[in-house]
């Protein structure tokens, strides 16, 4: 592999371009594939003391989404980021679009369908609910991060990763709870005992699996951001390629 130096600009284009696809494509591919999975199971991944630690299936990939999107933020910038969470939003309106579709279109007689009107209904919930909070927790941690960024002149990029990440897990995962129950009646709630500790037992697992899983990735993004710091030529901290994925510095 030839050196970052001895790249010309077409090659050194191309190379930028991959390294944006890998990271949208796998925001993207982990985008659809939480809003479909999202509520069909729902594991229970340990106790602490009487206390279940239960997530949804969907939310096993999710953390992924956060470090896609603070790597993009870091080497592309905000701006960058943030039409990629748009981007995101029309997947999840593409998503629901090809559910409500395959349920409204006559299906071929006598073919078992139950397996697809089971996960289109629980989907609906996952997105319904995932729409609202991925909005609002994907830019929270897009605009955090910048913040911070700014903040400590360009260094200390645990900060940036950890804040802007805790912030908005904690937002996402309030609103997926809360919206899954009063909105789509998806979480497999007890409906004779009080409902609010089971919420509030929801928010408190999936919140700590996903700030346990933000914190631990914080090594593999210092690694990925000195690694595509150097792939990419892109100089000391702060700086940022911009505008289109292939974009030279300024």
């Amino acid at each position: 592999m030839p050196a970052p130096s001895a790249l010309g600009p077409a090659a050194l284009q191309k190379r930028r371009e991959l390294a944006f696809l890998v990271l949208a494509g796998l925001f993207l591919g982990t985008m659809g594939m939480l809003n479909i999975l999202g509520l069909t199971r729902f594991l229970q991944l340990g106790r602490i003391g009487s206390w279940p630690v239960v997530v949804a299936v969907g939310a096993l990939p999710y953390p992924v989404t956060f470090l896609c999107t603070d790597l993009i933020s870091e080497i592309w910038g905000e701006q960058r980021a943030s039409q990629l969470v748009w981007v995101g939003l029309l997947l999840n309106g593409w998503i629901v679009l090809i559910l409500w579709l395959g349920g409204v279109l006559p299906g071929l007689p006598g073919a078992p369908d139950q397996a697809f009107f089971a996960v289109q209904e629980l989907a609906f919930g996952a997105v319904g609910a995932s729409m609202v909070a991925y909005l609002a927790a994907q830019f929270i941690d897009v605009r955090l991060f910048h913040f911070w960024k700014r903040f400590s002149g360009g260094r200390a990029l645990w900060l940036r990763n950890n804040g802007s990440t805790l912030v908005s897990q904690l937002v996402d995962t309030t609103a997926v709870v809360l919206i899954s129950h009063y909105a789509a009646h998806a979480l497999p709630v007890r409906l004779d005992v009080p409902v609010w500790p089971q919420l509030a037992s929801f928010v408190a697992s999936g919140y700590l699996f996903k700030a346990l899983a933000a914190l631990l990735d914080t090594l593999p993004f210092y690694w990925l951001t000195a690694w595509l710091r150097r792939w990419l030529v892109v100089p000391g901290p702060g700086a940022e390629l911009g505008g289109a994925p292939g974009a030279a510095l300024p």
